[in-house]
């Protein structure tokens, strides 16, 4: 019984209200009268006795009527209806909520991404493995979002444009690898991408996730330069370092120790409207993303969708069909 009201709930009318046009040929044949011939019979002398206009018309009007409310007639119409009322098979038990939040993640594949200096459930690990094992956790409560993710070192790359199947996302944040786009670190050309990408999809205002654990060494793009065009444009962007303490590198001070300019990131975020965090374990890191998840939260209106099937060619095809017989036994004289 459950499986059977679970199935019917999966059925659904996209336009129901079709079904007021049902009784439009019944309506029609009781408030029309059939049009009337005006020229004379044909007469048959010596063979059959002479005909009047009225009785020779009345077999005629007869059969329009019949032909009209015909059994055949009525499922071409009751077909017609049901394909009109546009039947659906939804794919999906229950809607989906889409908040409208655009999301971008930029993540660093730069060599020194391959440090096994992080931990993850007590073993050691590198940097980018600690990444995904906490990005994944923060795509997952993003339901509703669409999201995209950009990975970069001597070059940038979307690797997955916005999209709501969070799923296919994480799969292909597991599939990055090391070196993958380049041993150096092109942060600029990273957030000119997400730029580049919300444009063509005609958004205005979205938020870029940038995590890196090195200063700009490549790329055609100023970061900085590249910031002012976000800030611009309403793309907030929060920028993440991640990495030993002993990695961090203060331009502004003159200190130059590692490979992380955190200044850099800290104008990033504060020229765009976002925060600048860093982390130097993996606990920290999940620490960020379950901050930066509450920070972001949907304050939009949400719209549901549920993926389905279009039934309708179904009963148009069945229609078709019965067009097909009813004008052939029409041509035959034999409606019904």
């Amino acid at each position: 019984m459950n499986l059977s009201w679970q199935l019917w709930q999966q059925f659904d009318f996209i336009w129901p209200w079709m079904l007021a046009f049902l009784p439009l040929p019944w309506l029609v044949a009781r408030l029309l009268k059939p049009a009337t011939r005006k020229q004379a019979p044909l007469r048959m002398p010596r063979l059959l006795t002479p005909i009047t206009a009225s009785d020779s018309l009345k077999p005629r009007l007869q059969l329009q009527a019949n032909a009209r409310l015909s059994p055949l007639f009525t499922l071409v119409w009751l077909a017609l209806i049901l394909a009109a009322m546009r039947p659906v098979w939804y794919l999906t038990p229950t809607p989906f909520e889409a908040s409208g939040r655009d999301m971008l993640l930029a993540v660093d594949l730069s060599g020194s991404m391959e440090k096994p200096d992080m931990r993850v459930n007590g073993r050691a690990v590198d940097r980018l493995s600690a990444v995904k094992s906490v990005v994944d956790d923060f795509i997952a409560q993003r339901q509703g979002d669409r999201m995209g993710l950009i990975v970069f070192g001597s070059q940038a790359f979307i690797v997955s444009p916005l999209t709501y199947d969070l799923t296919s996302l994480q799969q292909l944040l597991d599939e990055t690898q090391i070196g993958m786009a380049g041993n150096n670190t092109a942060v600029g050309d990273a957030i000119g991408l997400a730029i580049k990408h919300l444009r063509q999809a005609r958004n205005q205002k979205a938020v870029l996730i940038l995590l890196t654990d090195g200063a700009n060494n490549a790329g055609s793009v100023e970061p900085l330069v590249a910031a002012d065009k976000a800030q611009q444009m309403g793309l907030v962007i929060h920028t993440i370092a991640f990495g030993g303490e002993e990695n961090l590198r203060y331009r502004d001070q003159g200190a130059q120790r590692g490979d992380i300019d955190l200044a850099t990131l800290e104008h990033i975020a504060q020229r765009s409207g976002g925060q600048n965090f860093f982390a130097s374990k993996t606990e920290q890191l999940a620490q960020i993303y379950d901050h930066i998840n509450r920070l972001e939260t949907n304050d939009y209106t949400l719209n549901h969708y549920r993926a389905r099937s279009e039934l309708f060619s179904w009963p148009l095809g069945l229609a078709l069909t019965l067009s097909f017989i009813y004008a052939w036994r029409h041509s035959r004289g034999r409606v019904g």
